[in-house]
């Protein structure tokens, strides 16, 4: 049976809505789970299909992409083995910005994205919803200024402070980006969205709510406005900013139905600070699924009982590492399933 999907599409008819209801705020039979982390980074067919070709060349076709939003701005992304995206040519001055491509690119630049999101979303044949990505404005940032990875940020946040009209110059051109690419996975048949933003952290309070948090609010509004300019459907959006728990009431009231919590923070507290007006997520260490099998269940026993049974959805507090036993993955999804049914008939 064939079900009308995200524009023009059609997909086959959504078999399990669990994950999206619990988005949405509404009562579920069971608690929904994922787990976070780049297309089977940690399943080893993944790493030796990716080491034996060019990841690039991967990306570039439909059945195995990587969401490559700088790239289609214009910057130069190489792949260093053990370390991930390089940039060569980071932003270094306020006039390097005049190299960045009008944001508008975005779209065409990654048809092919949006192309795998079209073949994922048919293969699934309806056994699950289909989540699209984005990294937010300001984690975006730190890549095209630091060059790639950085303990500190401290060239971004020299930025942040040296440069604050440029930076929100950039910071607005990421924005205008980011509307474009999860209104297109949308299009192509993305069911959910969730922002990254990774590196809320390094910011702390003040510069988080100058630098990071208008824009998160900003790409939320437009893309749902944009959503439904363009008669489609709405969609949960997931809001996942690491370490940022000193701006968890911001975030709540920014728009998303969701907010994701890194393992740092207690489900209870986060709870009694956000209320019931959000969906939370998370917040497993990720480290936790390196334990045996039997205490996996016991530490998600533990979660489940903290988040309480409904308005939440289980995950891990960050991604899945290459090195873990998918076993133990198995393991935490069967116990999240299993005592999350136990949980409602008490």
């Amino acid at each position: 049976m064939e079900a009308k999907g995200s524009g023009t599409q059609k997909f086959p008819e959504l078999k399990n809505d669990t994950f999206l209801r619990a988005a949405w705020g509404e009562d579920t039979d069971y608690t929904p789970v994922w787990c976070m982390r780049q297309a089977g980074r940690y399943l080893p067919e993944f790493r030796e299909t990716r080491a034996a070709q060019d990841f690039f060349s991967t990306c570039r076709s439909p059945e195995a992409c990587c969401e490559l939003t700088l790239q289609a701005l214009g910057m130069e992304v190489t792949m260093v083995p053990g370390k991930g995206p390089s940039f060569p040519d980071p932003l270094r001055e306020e006039r390097d910005l005049e190299r960045l491509r009008d944001p508008t690119s975005v779209t065409s630049e990654l048809d092919y994205v949006f192309q795998a999101i079209t073949l994922t979303r048919q293969r699934l044949a309806g056994r699950v919803p289909l989540i699209g990505f984005a990294g937010a404005p300001w984690t975006l940032m730190t890549y095209m200024v630091e060059g790639g990875g950085s303990n500190t940020m401290a060239q971004a946040k020299r930025w942040l402070y040296q440069r604050p009209q440029a930076s929100h110059r950039l910071l607005r051109i990421l924005t205008d980006a980011l509307v474009h690419y999860l209104v297109g996975q949308v299009a192509a048949g993305a069911q959910a969205l969730q922002l990254f933003e990774s590196h809320a952290g390094h910011l702390g309070p003040q510069l988080f709510s100058k630098f990071a948090l208008p824009y998160v609010r900003d790409v939320v509004k437009r893309v749902k406005a944009r959503l439904q300019e363009a008669g489609l459907a709405p969609v949960p959006m997931i809001i996942f900013a690491k370490d940022g728990h000193f701006a968890l009431e911001e975030l709540a009231q920014a728009g998303y139905e969701v907010v994701g919590l890194d393992w740092t923070v207690a489900p209870a507290k986060a709870r009694e600070r956000v209320g019931k007006t959000v969906t939370l997520q998370g917040n497993l260490d990720p480290c936790a699924l390196y334990a045996s099998e039997e205490e996996i269940g016991q530490l998600v026993r533990k979660m489940l009982d903290d988040f309480g049974p409904q308005r939440y959805i289980a995950n891990l507090g960050h991604g899945l590492y290459p090195d873990m036993d998918p076993e133990h993955v198995g393991a935490f999804v069967d116990a999240v399933h299993k005592h999350s049914r136990l949980l409602r008939q008490n």
